[in-house]
């Protein structure tokens, strides 16, 4: 298991490279056209051909590579950081907030009512941009039954009564055991918002042309007769169904060990206020030789009593 996850991530990230590399790695830019060269097939020139204005497809798949791997995880960073937010302001009515924003698709009803004839860098922001803002609502209630958890654990009441300031529970304590749930949540957002970009751009409401992304590449998958003389136009599909096994490969096992927290009174995961003294385990006992019994009975020895987490002296 540990040895398929390294893989994964390994791929993962060498297609993230590849993106961030596009301008270097990609033989022409993505608007370039040749129109000389309309619908060529893969040859020594172009090595997956060209599409019906002839621009290369090769070309074109590596900055959709970077479009889509590097703005779906800063997009998941912004629902988390948001969904933080609104779960640190929020103290009542966060559920059935969220219930109402899970419950309608708030993206598709922000972007119809914004200019869809805009420029691809506006438009990219934008597409990107309202997923952050519209995704928050899941992490948000995740994050919510996390802290409920929390606000009735026995570490918590202990820091209470130990007198620490909120904001020191919340910054030194209580974010250790959001951290992993946050962690889990970023992992699970990345791959969904590739994906929905994807369904966006076959919709329409994506990234436009003359930018590429694997929304806009998969258009040509509606042409069959474009797929059977040209069967590189599948390299987008196969692209995205990669990029998703192995974001699956790369949560699966982790999210569970790291979600596990104790968060019991008898062993809390906070220091004391007061660092207790003599906390060395005493060493055992030396056997004593066996002796005959008598008439009085045996007195057992009391175990030794270690000193409680919190001191008044």
């Amino acid at each position: 298991m540990k040895r398929m996850r390294l893989i994964a991530m390994i791929l993962l990230v060498l297609i993230a490279a590849l993106g961030a590399l596009a301008p270097a790695i990609a033989p022409y830019s993505y608007d370039a056209q040749f129109r000389d060269a309309p619908d060529a097939p893969p040859g020594p020139r172009f090595r997956m051909g060209t599409d019906e204005i002839g621009r290369d497809r090769f070309s074109r798949l590596i900055y959709a590579t970077r479009i889509s791997m590097l703005l779906a995880p800063a997009a998941a960073l912004a629902s988390i950081v948001l969904a933080l937010a609104i779960c640190a302001l929020l103290k009542y009515g966060l559920s059935a907030l969220t219930t109402i924003c899970l419950s309608l698709p708030w993206f598709i009803i922000m972007r119809a009512e914004l200019p869809l004839s805009t420029g691809p860098v506006v438009s990219v922001a934008l597409t990107f941009g309202l997923m952050g803002v519209a995704g928050w609502a899941w992490p948000a209630r995740v994050f919510t039954a996390s802290i409920g958890d929390m606000k009735q654990s026995g570490w918590l009441m202990q820091a209470r009564a130990a007198g620490i300031s909120p904001l020191r529970i919340a910054r030194v304590y209580a974010w250790p055991h959001l951290r992993s749930v946050a962690l889990a949540q970023f992992r699970v957002l990345v791959p969904a918002y590739i994906l929905s970009e994807a369904s966006l751009g076959l919709l329409g409401l994506g990234v436009p042309d003359p930018l590429p992304s694997w929304g806009n590449l998969l258009r040509d998958l509606q042409h069959p007769d474009i797929v059977r003389s040209n069967p590189w136009v599948l390299a987008p599909l196969g692209l995205l169904m990669l990029v998703m096994l192995k974001s699956h490969s790369c949560g699966v096992g982790v999210s569970q060990p790291w979600c596990e927290v104790s968060v019991s009174p008898s062993s809390p995961s906070w220091p004391s206020p007061r660092r207790q003294r003599n906390s060395a385990s005493p060493s055992p006992a030396t056997p004593r030789p066996s002796t005959p019994s008598t008439s009085k009975k045996a007195i057992p020895r009391r175990s030794a009593i270690s000193r409680p987490a919190f001191s008044s002296k």
